[in-house]
């Protein structure tokens, strides 16, 4: 198969986006605020597989790095081991590989740093500005005030100094039970910002770690973790969505208290896709419930659900500038994904011809058991890409859809007495019509015009419709998943009246057995791309093939027919 990234990479090495956050940037290594450096990372929680957000996360904090000659770190903040698993931390690397996002040898940890934390909040402890407090969960939310009132300070927040060390080590050795103490910081339960609020920095969970294992029983909450790791590795624009931007206070606050080397953490607006969810927790219910198979699943927008349905990096990388970088969240339409996979896909995929619902068609002008061998374009996109022949026989196969007995206005393709051209091939007639007992139209005799013939310049004979068909006894057997959008709504998370499942599509998936291939199919491997002609673009399943059986996933359709849809 061709690969066709020229254009994406110039893309790529071309002149640096124009937003705010590149501004940011400009002016710092103007003044050199560090030294001249960009340094970025990408920081996910290994709790669940990497969705389209995250994707654009990936390529704007790699982007950075790569158009300022910087460095980028894939660093796994693993502090919460009831939820974090190795098939994700796997995952992710795997995604974020195929995103081309060169993280070189940094594959870092949270857990890496996990004896420096506790060392700095020891730091804290001693300085005055951390404690160990008694209070359970809901008695702590009852002294956290509202946003119009003052919170509460905890009966335990003036232990002294040694008091809270020992308290402190005694934590980590083990001695009390989850949700028994707390370490928080001391910093102002009047503030405005409630999180500022005397915050947890480390709470008791006595769980196995998939890294550190049973070493640890006290671990780091987010707030008190994420600087310092950005602190640790040098990071010196920590870029992260909109919702953190409240958590900036706190972010500053431990790193100025610590006295540590302070990254600038800078926020930008997440990306909302339409018709989907974006929740990790709504997507792993989705997984849990079995309303889809698996995180890959092709309707779901996780990258390796995009992969597996038929998605190139470059598509998604293109995705992710065309949305670009603003400062307010809005909700964008999955259209313009699509959009951007079938602009991709049309430079680079294999053309064939396939019949989803076959139609069996008698050519009775044409010789039993000849085989005719048609030559046809691989993509008229790239004439790079050469051409195939397709092999004509007296039995084909055309769509069922591309014959009617009574067809409706500005219906071009076959009818009785009608006629059509076949694509590459012939121009055939309808001759005479077959049908089992139920009256349903089970096969056509036809015949064809031999001097009309694709490229022979014999016929000057012209029809309006074009359709596509395969050999009978050539053809490849093939079954084909038709995916849709997995919601019927565009903002399925934002409806109050119904809980988000009761929205999913039902006609999210239809699967087609039977379906007629040309023989060119033959060879294609997981994850080969093609364009199935008038069918749209389809990638070869990467779960569900086998040697025997090729399954393929319909990656988006030709066109938008969605809006067409919801109006039927």
């Amino acid at each position: 198969m061709s690969d066709n990234t020229n254009s994406t990479e110039n893309k790529l090495n071309g002149n640096r986006p124009k937003n705010f956050i590149y501004e940011i940037i400009d002016k710092d290594i103007e003044i050199n605020k560090w030294g001249g450096r960009v340094h970025t990372r990408f920081p996910p929680e290994p709790n669940g597989y990497l969705h389209i957000g995250h994707a654009k996360s990936i390529c704007l904090n790699y982007g950075i790095a790569r158009d300022y000659n910087g460095k980028f770190n894939l660093r796994f903040d693993d502090t919460n081991p009831t939820k974090e698993e190795q098939e994700y931390v796997d995952s992710i690397i795997e995604d974020v590989k195929w995103l081309k996002a060169d993280f070189e040898n940094r594959i870092l940890f949270a857990s890496d740093y996990f004896e420096q934390m506790y060392e700095w909040a020891v730091k804290l402890i001693k300085k005055g500005k951390a404690y160990v407090d008694d209070l359970k969960l809901d008695e702590m939310r009852d002294h956290r005030g509202t946003v119009t009132e003052a919170g509460k300070e905890s009966p335990f927040r003036n232990r002294s100094i040694e008091e809270n060390l020992d308290l402190f080590e005694r934590m980590r050795k083990g001695e009390f039970k989850n949700g028994e103490k707390v370490l928080r910081a001391k910093i102002d339960m009047s503030s405005p910002n409630m999180l500022m609020r005397d915050p947890v920095m480390y709470r008791i969970i006595h769980s196995s770690h998939h890294r550190t294992g049973d070493d640890w029983c006290i671990y780091p909450t987010y707030d008190w973790a994420h600087g310092l790791e950005d602190s640790i590795e040098g990071i010196t624009h920590s870029i992260c969505t909109l919702e953190f931007e409240v958590h900036r206070p706190l972010y500053d606050w431990f790193l100025d208290e610590l006295e540590i080397y302070h990254p600038q953490q800078i926020e930008f607006a997440r990306l909302n896709l339409s018709y989907t969810v974006m929740s990790k927790r709504k997507l792993l219910e989705l997984v849990q419930e079995s309303f889809v198979d698996g995180w890959d699943d092709p309707r779901m927008p996780t990258i390796s659900g995009l992969r597996r349905r038929g998605f190139t990096p470059e598509s998604i990388i293109n995705f992710a500038e065309i949305v670009g970088v603003a400062k307010r969240d809005a909700m964008t339409d999955i259209a313009l994904l699509e959009y951007a996979i079938r602009e991709d896909l049309n430079k680079r995929a294999q053309r064939v011809m396939v019949v989803l619902k076959p139609l069996k068609v008698i050519i009775t002008n044409f010789d039993e058991g000849k085989i005719e061998e048609l030559e046809a374009l691989n993509n008229p996109e790239d004439p790079s890409m050469g051409k195939r022949t397709v092999p004509f026989t007296k039995e084909i196969y055309i769509e069922q859809a591309d014959f009617s007995e009574n067809p409706p206005k500005g219906y071009h393709r076959l009818v009785p007495g009608g006629e059509v051209r076949l694509r590459y091939a012939y121009i055939i007639k309808c001759d005479q019509v077959i049908k089992n007992e139920k009256g349903e139209v089970i096969e056509l005799y036809c015949s064809i015009d031999p001097d009309s013939k694709s490229g022979s310049g014999k016929s000057t004979k012209k029809v309006k419709g074009t359709i596509h068909w395969v050999s009978a006894d050539q053809s490849v057997e093939i079954e084909a998943r038709l995916y849709d959008r997995l919601f019927i709504v565009e903002d399925p998370a934002g409806e109050k009246e119904k809980d988000y499942r009761e929205l999913i599509n039902k006609n999210s998936l239809e699967i087609i057995s039977g379906a007629k291939a040309e023989p060119f199919v033959k060879s294609a491997k997981a994850g080969d791309r093609f364009q199935f002609e008038r069918n749209g673009y389809f990638c070869v399943d990467s779960k569900y093939s086998t040697e025997s059986k090729l399954v393929f996933n319909r990656t988006v359709t030709l066109k938008d027919t969605w809006a067409k849809s919801l109006k039927q």
